[in-house]
C-alpha cells in the first residue's frame, strides 16, 4: 500500500512538472516579440500599430486554435497535440529570426499563435486525468506559477540577448530553448500517455448509467451547457482586465500619480510576482478549505476594491507598487480555486473540448482589452483603466456565482 501510494505520488509529481514546464514555455512565447519591438522598429521601419498588430494576430489565431484543438485532444489524445504545439513554437522563433520584412514577421506570429493555442486543452486534460484528485489544487497552482514565471523571464531573456548580440540571435536562442523542452517531454512521453478512446468510453458508460435507455449524446452536447459559457465569460472578462493593466498601467499611473513609466513597469513586475506567490498559497487553500466559490469571490472583491482606490486617486504614489503586489496576490490565490470550479463544470469525456472553448476566452480578451482601454486613454481618461478593472472584477464574482449555480443544475456526468 505504501509503495503504491509513493508510486502514485511520484507519478503525479512528474506529470505536474512536465506540464508546468510546457505551460511556462507557452507564456514565455507570449512575450518573445514585445521586448524586441525597439529593434524590429528600427530594422524594418515599422509603426507601433504594425508592431501591435503582430500581437493581435497572435492572440486571435491562438483563440481559434485553442477552441479547435480541444476537439482534437478528445479525438486523438493530448500527448501528440502537446508535442505539435511545442514544435510549432520552436518553428515560429526560427521563422521570426529569419524575417526579412513584415510578411515573415506576420507568418511567425501566426505559427506562434497556432502553437500557443493547444496548451490549455492539453494541460488541463492531462492534469485532470493523470493527477490524483487530492493533488489537483497543487497541480493547478504549479501550472499557474510557471505561467507567470514564463512572463517574467521572457523580457529579460530576449532583451538581454538582443542587447548583447542581436535580435535574431535572441529569437534563435528562444527556438533552442523550446526545442530542448520538446526533447525533455519526448524522453518522458510515457508519463503523458492519454487514452482518448478510454475517456470517451467512460463518458458513454457514465451517461448510460445516469440515464438508462437514452441515446448517447453528441460530442458537441456540452455546448448547450450554460456553465461552459459562463466559464468562457469568466476568462474573457478576466483577460480584458489583465491585458489592459499589462498594456497601459505604466502610462495611466504616470498621468494619475506622476509615477515614471519605468517605475510603473516595476509595479507590473510586482503584480506578476505577487500572482506567482499567491498561486502557491491558493493551491494550499483550495486543497484544505474546499470552498472555491468563496475563495474566488473574496479575492476578486479585494482586487476590485484596490483597483477602485487607485482609479479614484484615493491613495498616494508611494503605495501603488505595494497595492499592485496585493492585486497580484489576490488573483494568484483565486486561480487554483477558479480551476477547480472550471473542472466541476466539465462533462466527463470531453475535457479537451471544454477547456479549448473555455480558455479561448483568454485569447479573445487579450485581443480586446488593449484596444478597449487604449481608446479610453486616448480620450484622456486614465482613471478609466482602474475603474474599468474594478468593474470587471465585480462582473467576475457574479459570473463565478452563476457558474456554481449552473453546476448544481447540470445534467451531464462530470470529469472525475
Amino acid at each position: 500500500m505504501t509503495v503504491t501510494h509513493a508510486s502514485a505520488r511520484a507519478s503525479d509529481v512528474r506529470v505536474i512538472s512536465l506540464l508546468s514546464l510546457a505551460h511556462g514555455s507557452s507564456h514565455f512565447f507570449h512575450l518573445i516579440l514585445p521586448p524586441l519591438f525597439p529593434w524590429l522598429k528600427a530594422e524594418f521601419a515599422l509603426s507601433y500599430a504594425e508592431l501591435g498588430l503582430l500581437m493581435s494576430v497572435f492572440f486571435v489565431v491562438s483563440c481559434i486554435v485553442q477552441a479547435a484543438s480541444g476537439f482534437l485532444v478528445d479525438r486523438i489524445g493530448a500527448r501528440p497535440v502537446l508535442f505539435a504545439g511545442v514544435g510549432l513554437l520552436a518553428l515560429s522563433a526560427i521563422v521570426l529570426s529569419q524575417s526579412n520584412g513584415y510578411a515573415l514577421l506576420m507568418l511567425g506570429a501566426v505559427i506562434a499563435g497556432c502553437g500557443n493555442g493547444v496548451f490549455h486543452p492539453v494541460d488541463y486534460t492531462l492534469i485532470n486525468h493523470k493527477v490524483s484528485v487530492p493533488r489537483l489544487p497543487y497541480a493547478y497552482s504549479a501550472h499557474g506559477v510557471t505561467g507567470y514565471l514564463g512572463w517574467a523571464v521572457a523580457p529579460v531573456f530576449m532583451a538581454g540577448i538582443a542587447a548583447l548580440a542581436d535580435w535574431r540571435i535572441a529569437l534563435l536562442c528562444a527556438a533552442v530553448l523550446e526545442t530542448l523542452i520538446l526533447v525533455v517531454l519526448w524522453f518522458n512521453r510515457g508519463d503523458l500517455i492519454d487514452d482518448a478512446q478510454h475517456r470517451r468510453a467512460s463518458a458513454i458508460k457514465a451517461a448510460e448509467e445516469a440515464n438508462p435507455g437514452r441515446a448517447p449524446q453528441s460530442a458537441f452536447a456540452f455546448l448547450k451547457l450554460t456553465s461552459v459559457w459562463l466559464c468562457w465569460l469568466f476568462f474573457f472578462f478576466s483577460m480584458i482586465a489583465m491585458a489592459g493593466i499589462q498594456s497601459f498601467a505604466p502610462s495611466a499611473l504616470n498621468q494619475l500619480y506622476g509615477i515614471p513609466v519605468t517605475a510603473g513597469n516595476f509595479s507590473i513586475t510586482l503584480m506578476a510576482l505577487g500572482s506567482a506567490a499567491g498561486m502557491i498559497v491558493g493551491g494550499i487553500m483550495a486543497a484544505k478549505l474546499k470552498m472555491p466559490d468563496r475563495i474566488v469571490g473574496t479575492c476578486l472583491f479585494a482586487c476590485a476594491v484596490i483597483s477602485l482606490l487607485i482609479g479614484a486617486e484615493f491613495v498616494t504614489a508611494a503605495l501603488v507598487p505595494g497595492l499592485f503586489f496585493m492585486i497580484g496576490c489576490g488573483l494568484g490565490i483565486a486561480a487554483p480555486s477558479r480551476d477547480m470550479m472550471i473542472r466541476s463544470a466539465t462533462p466527463q469525456g470531453v475535457s479537451g473540448s471544454v477547456y479549448g472553448i473555455v480558455y479561448s476566452g483568454i485569447d479573445l480578451g487579450a485581443a480586446v482589452g488593449p484596444l478597449l482601454f487604449g481608446i479610453l486613454l486616448d480620450a484622456g481618461k486614465p482613471n478609466s483603466l482602474f475603474l474599468g478593472v474594478a468593474f470587471l472584477q465585480l462582473l467576475l464574482i457574479l459570473t463565478a456565482v452563476k457558474v456554481v449555480a449552473s453546476n448544481a443544475n447540470a445534467g451531464m456526468p462530470k470529469t472525475q
